[in-house]
């Protein structure tokens, strides 16, 4: 008679039950309530004196399953996480009782078609093993296994472990290899015998070269008879032929990439991802009827685990990498000013918008001794994360910045010699750095960068072009520190270069014209006004057009 799960369409819920030995059965959930425990007396026994002798139970409600802890000693853990109460049952959760070492047990509901088919299966080899036909229902039993672990979405070595026991029972062998290509070798990831029983990855002693031998040769299943005696075999390596081997089949896994068919077992011995490997000391391996496409057909499914686990490794790799520039991004948004200025007789405003997670553009503001004031702007070449850590090291090197032009000198030309011994002019940096005192005198070096503006109340304008070239570059530059006397209200404008050549839709930069003109505009404003006009003006400049350089604006006032 069919279950009542069966018969209403909904999914069946099953306990797949792995011991301590990793040997699985699979129980269904058949009652409600149903107790796991140790007494005999549960619906699920299990057989381990830290279990508590009731230690859980499950209850159905419509077609929802809920587990709840009977007051264990040592409780019970969902999905690593302790259970509490009463928790809702999820496909694929799996639920133990805080010992590694000891049952597991994974939830799952199945596919109908699935279960249906189980029962079927396990009707007719009971009716048809006494008359010798039940060999090809364990077949189907066994691809029937390997859907259920591809549908449990357990780990990546159950499945092949799954793989593995189909194959053996498809071909009759005794035991059976699941290899995997690492660099220009192959590795053991799976090794059984036709009972499930683990065995050693050393227990493979047919040498590797005569595997890749075999892959070479061949690009569909491979059935190789090594029989010594037979003189129409074909002729074994003498390591083989000491093993006593009676047969080998090799069965390629190539990598899938976008439609899965018989076809793509056909690749190039380069697409090859490893292979299941099975041999025999007793018989011939079983390659009649349709066992070279059930073979098939277990590599295409095993190849297609291997590389959604290679897609599920990459996308996890970069999500850590995005998690780790985003760390490094505010990382890099912590060293920038936390506030600047407002009053007093030096006002700045400031901000540095990085192209992406990280860039290689900073500003600073310090307040040194003797009542000064000192700013940098400096844009590191390249971009990305190298960019973004030199770009911190020049932060770091003018935290002890000075307003005396004699040591500003000397300290460019120590930045500068150490940036080029550690880079070998291969990365280097434009920067531009100022000292103002409060009498308005301004002493500067501009080492290759993008020439700041004075602006004037009335709009006029000076322009302070490169005196040095960039740091890093050449070991032995110099740098030429310049003077320029401020007069009250005058708003000094730094800028990189992501800012001029900040790109429109049409193609069209911002460009030195267009700064000059929002400069002109804004003359007559302060210093947080003016940076802020400056951004409305990029931004409607370049609406939605995403930016290829990061883009960093320092605009310092001097109110006596």
């Amino acid at each position: 008679m069919a279950s009542t799960s069966q018969a209403t369409g909904e999914r069946p819920a099953v306990l797949t039950v792995i011991n301590p030995s990793g040997q699985r059965s699979r129980v269904i959930l058949s009652q409600s309530p149903f107790l796991i425990g140790r007494q005999s007396d549960n619906h699920l026994v299990l057989r381990d004196n830290r279990v508590s002798r009731i230690h859980a139970r499950i209850v159905r409600e419509q077609n929802d399953y809920f587990i709840e802890d009977l007051n264990s000693r040592h409780g019970m853990f969902i999905n690593g996480n302790k259970a509490e109460g009463r928790t809702k049952l999820d496909h694929s959760d799996q639920i133990n009782f805080g010992f590694p070492d000891s049952y597991q047990l994974v939830f799952m509901q199945e596919d109908s078609d699935i279960s249906k088919l189980a029962d079927q299966l396990a009707t007719s080899s009971r009716l048809t093993t006494s008359a010798g036909t039940g060999g090809n229902m364990s077949k189907l039993r066994a691809l029937v296994e390997v859907a259920r672990a591809l549908q449990g979405s357990l780990s990546i070595n159950e499945v092949l472990e799954s793989v593995v026991d189909a194959g053996l029972a498809v071909t009759s062998a005794s035991r059976g290899f699941l290899l995997l290509r690492h660099d220009e070798d192959l590795e053991v990831r799976v090794a059984r015998d036709k009972h499930g029983n683990a065995l050693s990855k050393d227990e493979l002693r047919v040498p590797t070269r005569l595997i890749h031998r075999a892959l070479n040769q061949r690009r569909d299943p491979l059935f190789m008879h090594f029989d010594p005696n037979s003189e129409g075999g074909i002729a074994p390596d003498v390591s083989v032929a000491n093993l006593e081997l009676r047969s080998v089949v090799c069965v390629p896994l190539v990598r899938v990439k976008t439609e899965v068919s018989a076809a793509t077992m056909h690749g190039g011995i380069n697409e090859t991802v490893g292979l299941l490997y099975m041999d025999s000391k007793e018989h011939v391996a079983d390659m009649s009827g349709g066992n070279r496409e059930l073979l098939q057909s277990l590599a295409i499914e095993a190849s297609t685990v291997l590389e959604n686990a290679r897609l599920l490794e990459q996308e996890r790799a970069k999500q850590r990498m995005e998690q780790e520039l985003s760390i490094a991004r505010d990382i890099q948004q912590n060293l920038l000013p936390r506030s600047l200025p407002a009053t007093g007789w030096f006002r700045a405003a400031g901000s540095s918008v990085p192209t992406h997670q990280v860039g290689g553009d900073y500003y600073d503001v310090i307040h040194l001794p003797g009542d000064c004031w000192c700013v940098v702007v400096a844009d590191v070449s390249g971009k990305g994360v190298s960019s973004a850590l030199l770009a911190s090291l020049l932060q770091g090197s003018f935290l002890m910045a000075s307003d005396d032009p004699n040591h500003i000198a000397d300290m460019f030309r120590r930045l500068n010699r150490y940036l080029y011994e550690r880079t070998q002019g291969e990365k280097y940096a434009t920067l531009f750095y100022g000292v103002v005192n409060r009498f308005g005198v301004l002493h500067w070096i501009n080492a290759g960068h993008c020439a700041p503006f004075v602006v004037k109340r009335d709009g006029r304008m000076e322009s302070l072009p490169a005196s040095g070239m960039p740091v890093g570059i050449l070991d032995t530059a110099e740098f030429e520190v310049k003077t320029t006397q401020l007069e009250p209200y005058d708003k000094l404008v730094m800028f990189s270069d992501g800012l001029s050549e900040a790109e429109n839709p049409a193609g069209q930069f911002f460009e030195v014209g267009r700064v000059q003109a929002v400069l002109h505009a804004g003359a007559a404003v302060d210093a947080a006004m003016l940076h802020a006009g400056m951004l409305r003006a990029i931004q409607s400049f370049v609406g939605a057009m995403p930016q290829r350089d990061d883009l960093t604006l320092l605009v310092a006032e001097y109110v006596p």
